[in-house]
């Protein structure tokens, strides 16, 4: 229980510091202030957390009872606020930290639900629930669509991490490694769906002027 508890503290206060940059760069990309930028790296480090705790009983929260979590959610605005042009090297980047949270949390997720006792199918979607939560909410208060309903294999990638801890719990693995795995499978399938498109099957359109019924009706 010592390696689960202690396995648990680093892929929550680690996904919370990811998730939170992804949020504090949200922020900046929207022109927000100081003040805006550290409460919207607090709800994008944390809502996925906060959420879990309370479908599984676990209150208050870690976010609400450990300090550790308020702390890394600061400095990860803070590392923001001040070298935010190093960040915005990258192409994207609430893209790719946002898929580095996704692994944490779905892992983090599923590992505590088991802990406290839920059985397998419900952990494995409270793993994937606890990963798109703080993607969720940091893109509600930017008004932007939820990353999670337009992008390609997001949720998906969640549950597939989170689905790995639950096979292990089940085989009687170890959680090191298990979290390992699932944590590399969530971020390799975010990755290629960034890097190469790869998304589900969408429902087909209805005609080829659905999109300009005017055009449709002139004809």
């Amino acid at each position: 229980m010592a390696v689960t508890h202690v396995l648990l503290m680093v892929l929550d206060l680690g996904g919370t510091f990811v998730f939170a940059i992804s949020g504090a760069v949200a922020a900046v990309k929207h022109r927000l202030d100081i003040f805006g930028i550290m409460v919207l790296a607090f709800a994008a480090g944390n809502a996925g957390g906060v959420t879990r705790d309370v479908l599984i009983g676990a209150t208050p929260p870690a976010a609400m009872a450990d300090w550790k979590y308020l702390g890394v959610s600061v400095l990860a605005g803070l590392v923001v606020f001040f070298w935010y042009p190093i960040l915005a090297r990258l192409s994207n980047p609430v893209l790719w930290f946002d898929a580095i949270g996704l692994a944490f949390f779905a892992v983090a997720g599923a590992q505590k639900a088991l802990v406290y006792g839920l059985n397998p199918v419900m952990a494995a979607l409270l793993g994937m629930l606890t990963g798109i939560g703080g993607g969720m909410v940091r893109d509600v208060l930017v008004n932007q669509i939820p990353t999670v309903l337009r992008a390609d294999l997001y949720a998906l990638a969640a549950l597939a991490g989170a689905a790995v801890v639950v096979g292990g719990r089940l085989l009687a693995l170890a959680p090191v490694p298990t979290a390992i795995v699932g944590g590399v499978l969530c971020f390799a399938l975010r990755y290629m769906a960034i890097e190469h498109g790869w998304h589900l099957p969408a429902a087909r359109r209805l005609g080829r002027y659905a999109e300009h019924p005017a055009k449709e009706r002139s004809s």
